[in-house]
């Protein structure tokens, strides 16, 4: 079965990441819009966890490992999100997407479900998964608002843009080879309604996740002391990454804002020099031909803003999104580590209670050594994910630009043609005069 943990993670194995992992990003010009990032981070190699963190035979990250090769592995869940439909009640309006899934995994009682779900249930199980594995990199959803300067909530270009966002979600969530075994996935595609709001009802207390803020707010006050320097190198990473990110996703944002406008004015152009052409007796066949090509261009246009939106646009504003879960994932690791750090301070104090604190701790020790060894085998999941969706937009990109300026140049090279004098037809035209 895909995404089967069945491997032993040696206490002496070691993940090794590049030495230099920020010639990997994407280069870019300095400009106005654009801020470079600095090029010496670094990530040495080195021992799965620091010198105070050794593995135990028996601790929980022997029980774990993420597979080094799943290109080979055969794809057995299989994931659509469409067919939204609004519901409209005394209380809200909501939109409601179908789910359908195909799988050959023995954990399923069937080979396919159909369920409807509604946005804040994909908010429960992204949160029930971070839950359940805080530092592995569960991929971002869209924004629950919409922001200045979008369409609508309930226009259909939103909502079909927000369609796409899940779907990917979900897949994102069945390629993984642990999050897709998680129960709560299972329960969430094959649930109905009512049982999957039964199923809600079962998680820990408004009491308890209170308590776990808590506690994450005291550690985050507290500081770590010894962050291993890989993770302090991919902290750096992360911000650098976020800054070029956003620089790229504002002026993607800005470029495809100037081609709407351009857009606009070329719409108008058309008619302008058909108009014109019914007072110009001598200039008829010319003027329409230059209304003809721009009605030609302006489909090119269209054809290519639209193609910016619904392939580079949400590329990078999904990555935009992921720095932002990638920051949080970082800060949950130092929370886990935070806290052994302090148990372990409060055991050379304290004077009774010793037995109880060091089993407390070693819990902590092992929490500590899974966190890091979990976030190790993502972050290099999440790198391979990432240049390879980057790589693909911007591809699309570049090939769809040349395309639309090609046929664009052919529009006008043919027209500008076709309004050549021949040279027979120029001495006629003299001896006439």
């Amino acid at each position: 079965m895909s995404g089967t943990i069945d491997g032993v993670v040696s206490p002496t194995q070691t993940i090794t990441i590049p030495a230099d992992i920020s010639g990997q990003m994407l280069d870019l010009d300095e400009d106005d819009d654009l801020e470079v990032f600095s090029k010496d981070a670094t990530l040495a190699d080195g021992s799965m966890f620091n010198a105070s963190m050794q593995t135990s035979p028996g601790s929980m990250v022997n029980q774990y490992k993420f597979e080094e090769d799943e290109e080979g592995d055969s794809k057995d869940i299989f994931i659509t999100v469409d067919n939204p439909e609004s519901h409209v009640t005394a209380i809200e309006t909501f939109i409601t997407y179908r789910v359908l899934t195909k799988t050959t995994r023995s954990e399923f009682d069937n080979s396919e479900y159909e369920v409807r779900r509604r946005y804040q249930d994909f908010l429960w199980l992204k949160g029930k998964l971070e839950e359940a594995h805080s530092t592995l990199i569960v991929h971002p959803l869209p924004e629950k608002f919409v922001v200045k300067g979008m369409v609508e909530r309930f226009n259909g270009d939103f909502i079909e843009t927000r369609r796409k966002a899940l779907h990917k979600f979900l897949n994102r969530i069945a390629d993984h080879p642990i999050l897709s075994c998680s129960d709560d996935f299972k329960v969430f595609l094959t649930a109905q309604a009512w049982e999957l709001t039964t199923y809600k009802k079962q998680g820990p207390g408004f009491l308890s996740r209170m308590g776990e803020t808590v506690r994450a707010v005291a550690n985050s006050v507290r500081g770590v002391k010894n962050r291993p320097e890989e993770f302090t190198a991919i902290q750096e990473y992360v911000e650098d990454f976020s800054n070029k990110i956003t620089s790229l996703d504002k002026v993607t944002q800005r470029i495809v804002k100037e081609q709407k406008e351009y857009l606009e004015e070329l719409k108008e152009y058309g008619p302008t020099y058909t108009l014109w052409s019914g007072s110009e007796e001598e200039l008829v066949e010319q003027l329409k031909g230059v209304a003809g090509c721009i009605e030609r261009c302006w489909k090119e246009t269209e054809e290519q803003v639209g193609h910016l939106s619904d392939t580079l646009v949400p590329a990078l504003h999904e990555y935009v999104l992921c720095a932002e879960t990638l920051k949080a994932v970082l800060r949950r690791r130092d929370n886990i580590q935070a806290e052994f750090e302090a148990k372990n301070e409060a055991l050379a104090t304290k004077k009774v209670d010793r037995d109880a604190l060091k089993e407390e701790i070693d819990k902590l020790e092992d929490r500590v050594e899974w966190a890091n060894n979990a976030l190790k085998g993502d972050w290099g999941r999440w790198q391979r994910s990432m240049r390879g969706d980057l790589k693909s937009a911007f591809l699309s990109t570049a090939e769809k630009n040349v395309d639309y300026y090609e046929k664009c140049l052919a529009v006008w090279e043919t027209f500008l043609l076709s309004q050549r004098t021949e040279p027979s037809e120029e001495t006629d035209r003299d001896n006439t005069s």
